[in-house]
């Protein structure tokens, strides 16, 4: 049975915003030093290229 038009619209909505918080937290966390990240098992090159990557809207 094909998805309603409410639950596909709620469906996006629920991705535009999970797009939207990903971005602001990586730009929460390239405010912190290496060794911060390093501690998160992350590293700033990673977090560039994620907010690099473009979004149909």
């Amino acid at each position: 049975m094909a998805k309603s038009f409410l639950r596909t619209a709620f469906d996006r909505v629920v991705e535009a915003r999970e797009r939207q918080v990903s971005r602001h937290v990586n730009a929460a966390l390239l405010n912190l030093d290496d060794k911060s990240l390093e501690a998160l098992g992350m590293n700033r090159a990673d977090l560039r290229r994620k907010a690099k990557s473009s979004y149909v809207f």
